[in-house]
């Protein structure tokens, strides 16, 4: 990765805590377009920018050996302490160096990781297989009654963490980058997919996913009491549009996923 900014244990477990898991169809495309480009049965799959191994564990039942890739040493330890599967290793490495033989990796893909690489230098890593990248949003809190009031407060909310967004991934949402990269592979066997998928969840598990923001995080380190009052405040108004008090209250978020795939063609 060329950004760092998932270096703190604190942070680390927080990421595993309330991130949430890649959804089973997006997993299932994957290993679809996979298979119909390289058929099985499927070797070595290597994860970018793994984090604390959430995307990593879903491919372990699917590939002979899964590796995990992230510059973060305190992630790396998160997902070591957090791995059952005997197929599954971590290694500490940028996401432009992976040190794999080209021909020998079926698939690279980088769940919600890509946007901090070095993009150019990433894509000419010059890998046989399939690349799959996707990235999910924060996602849109659902209510029956209050939807567009609480997209309201939420993009109030993130509006006040721009100041400590990334220079690297601009002003908007991450999507443009990902489009950019789809349209800058060179491969011409590639795929567009989007899809939205509907999670329930505590609203406190919300909150903590938005807290990791890596815009989040940054304003908390530099100003702790400031970060903090900002999230009691959003947690204020979003309890009073929906007239409840207890952060237990089951909500609805919609999450909108983007992901590409690519297959290298084979060398003559």
């Amino acid at each position: 990765m060329a950004h760092r900014h998932f270096e703190g244990k604190k942070h680390s477990s927080a990421y595993l805590k309330y991130r949430v898991s890649p959804p089973m169809e997006v997993t299932e495309e994957i290993l679809g377009f996979l298979e119909k480009k390289k058929g099985i049965p499927f070797d070595l799959a290597v994860d970018v920018g793994c984090g604390s191994g959430q995307g990593t564990v879903l491919l372990a039942p699917h590939f002979t050996q899964v590796v995990g890739t992230d510059i973060s040493p305190a992630q790396l330890e998160v997902a070591l302490a957090n791995c059952k599967a005997p197929n599954i290793s971590y290694r500490l490495c940028p996401a432009e160096e992976l040190p794999f033989s080209d021909g020998g990796v079926h698939l690279v893909t980088s769940m919600n990781a890509a946007h901090w690489f070095d993009r150019p230098q990433f894509l000419q890593g010059g890998r046989q297989g399939v690349e799959a990248q996707w990235v999910s949003g924060t996602g849109q809190l659902c209510c029956r009654q209050h939807s567009q009031d609480l997209s309201d407060i939420c993009q109030k909310f993130f509006k006040t963490l721009l100041p400590f967004r990334s220079a690297h991934l601009g002003l908007s949402s991450t999507a443009p980058l990902y489009r950019k990269m789809y349209n800058s592979c060179p491969y011409p066997d590639k795929e567009w997919h989007e899809c939205d998928v509907r999670r329930p969840m505590p609203l406190c598990d919300y909150i903590g996913m938005v807290e990791t923001l890596s815009s989040y995080q940054v304003l908390s380190k530099e100003e702790p009491v400031k970060a903090h009052s900002f999230s009691l405040e959003f947690q204020k108004r979003l309890f009073s549009v929906m007239g409840v008090s207890s952060p237990e209250i089951e909500v609805i978020v919609v999450i909108k996923y983007l992901y590409w795939l690519a297959s290298k063609p084979a060398a003559t």
